[in-house]
């Protein structure tokens, strides 16, 4: 375990962050394995297939991600306050909470699946199998959930290492199962799909297994699983509001992908392929947001508010010098690693995506700042600002959809990204900086009331 709350913030923060980032890159490569071998072993198609989904099973598992990422906030400021009594209390509620919120969209999803994705434009072509692919991760999206739940809870206790190295290991499984499954087997999309599920539960045993072993004292009983309505009432509140600031945006990127479908399966394909390159480019500012909102809970907790602006800070300047890197990959390295996504050397998939990455990359550094300032706000329990942006960024998605690529084709989708950043990091640096100043102001008079006190003694 790692407490947040002393030592050099850059450096606590980094040491934190890297491991978070690292799994992630092992959750990318579920999702690139599962490409890069369906392309080779069936085809472009497929890889459109599979694409077509993405935002569906974004959306509702996002939502989950989101639920469960609330509720580690809650429990990293219990932790924060060394109070393990109402620690307990919260990895209750959020095990009974996390399997209702489950089982619940597990339902809904099935039942409406073909209606998602027909209000998709889901190319008739590549309708069947994207149906098939989809409604296995769905059936089984408890196994992402409670992965996420596990990992979530280690994290807001400070174990940001131990989730990673499980999740390794998982994912190497899911590239024997993939070659498994589809190379040999000839399941197809589907067996892509068994892959990631059955990946995905064995890292979830794994975290289980550890935390009985090595934290019990985190481990719920009987009489802790029985939360009250006012616990039940204080998790949902952040968990529903991290998880609605999920939700809104994959419901824009929902929109837009809508658009897109209209393009053809070409489009699609290369469209997939970009924003798989991105979303892994992507990561660190998905770890450092991650580690912000545990640095800054776990900083409330202990009332150590001087702390939390010194280490979001130091969380932008680390994202600043990965916006450098990214830059370079996205002007120099695109082509190839298209191509290898891909499995194709079709000029216009390639071409396509390559322009995307071109368009996009350049604004990576207001991206940086959206990211953490957003989570460390959720952080220090302020949920009205950050979905408020995620509203704005839900408005310019639609906007685009309906006005920019009727007019500017799949360009229009290009652009419309980092336009709707530089909008969304305007409001959530406003609301930021508002913050961090009643913060500070609340630092400084703890610090007055304790050395008066001290006086009088």
């Amino acid at each position: 375990m790692k407490e947040l709350t002393s030592g050099n913030p850059a450096k606590v923060l980094l040491s934190f962050a890297l491991p978070i980032f690292v799994g992630m890159l092992f959750q990318q490569f579920y999702g690139m394995i599962d490409t890069v071998i369906v392309g080779r072993q069936i085809g472009v198609d497929a890889i459109a297939a599979v694409g077509a989904t993405t935002y569906i099973s974004n959306l509702l598992i996002g939502f989950m991600s989101g639920l469960t990422n609330g509720f580690a906030i809650i429990t990293a400021k219990h932790f924060g306050a060394s109070d393990y009594e109402r620690l307990r209390r919260a990895v209750g509620g959020t095990i009974v909470l996390g399997l209702m919120v489950s089982a619940l969209f597990t339902v809904v999803s099935r039942i409406f699946l073909k209606d998602f994705l027909r209000l998709l434009n889901t190319p008739a072509d590549i309708f069947d199998t994207s149906y098939s692919y989809i409604s296995i991760i769905l059936t089984f999206m408890t196994a992402a959930m409670l992965y996420n739940m596990a990992a979530g809870v280690l994290r807001a206790v400070g174990d940001s290492l131990t989730p990673l190295l499980f999740l390794m290991f998982s994912s190497f499984l899911n590239i024997v199962l993939d070659l498994l499954f589809m190379a040999k087997l000839g399941m197809g999309v589907e067996g892509a799909a068994y892959a990631t599920v059955i990946s995905q539960t064995i890292s979830f045993i794994l975290c289980c297994v550890y935390i009985v072993r090595k934290f019990p004292f985190i481990l719920p009983g009987i009489k802790e699983l029985k939360i009250t309505v006012h616990e039940a009432l204080e998790l949902l509140s952040m968990g529903l509001s991290m998880a609605l600031m999920f939700s809104i945006v994959e419901v824009g990127s929902l929109v837009l992908q809508r658009a897109i479908n209209c393009f053809g399966t070409d489009t699609i394909a290369a469209h997939t392929a970009a924003r798989k390159l991105s979303s892994i480019l992507m990561l660190p500012f998905s770890a450092l947001s991650s580690a912000s909102a545990t640095y800054c809970s776990q900083n409330l907790g202990a009332k150590k508010n001087d702390r939390i602006g010194k280490g979001v800070k130091s969380a932008v300047i680390i994202g600043f010098l990965w916006s450098a890197v990214v830059l370079f990959v996205g002007f120099v390295l695109a082509e190839p690693i298209i191509g290898l996504i891909t499995g194709t050397d079709d000029e216009y998939i390639i071409g396509t995506a390559s322009m995307y990455m071109r368009v996009n990359t350049p604004f990576y550094p207001i991206l940086a700042v959206l990211s953490i300032t957003r989570s460390s706000l959720q952080g220090i329990g302020k949920k009205a600002v950050p979905i408020a942006s995620s509203f704005i960024e839900l408005g310019g998605k639609a906007a685009a959809a309906f006005f920019l690529t009727p007019v500017l084709g799949y360009f229009g989708a290009m652009i419309s990204e980092p336009i709707v950043w530089a909008f969304m990091t305007i409001i959530l640096s406003i609301g930021y900086l508002t913050e961090i100043k009643k913060l500070n102001v609340s630092a400084s008079e703890n610090i007055i009331t304790e050395e008066k006190t001290s006086e009088a003694y």
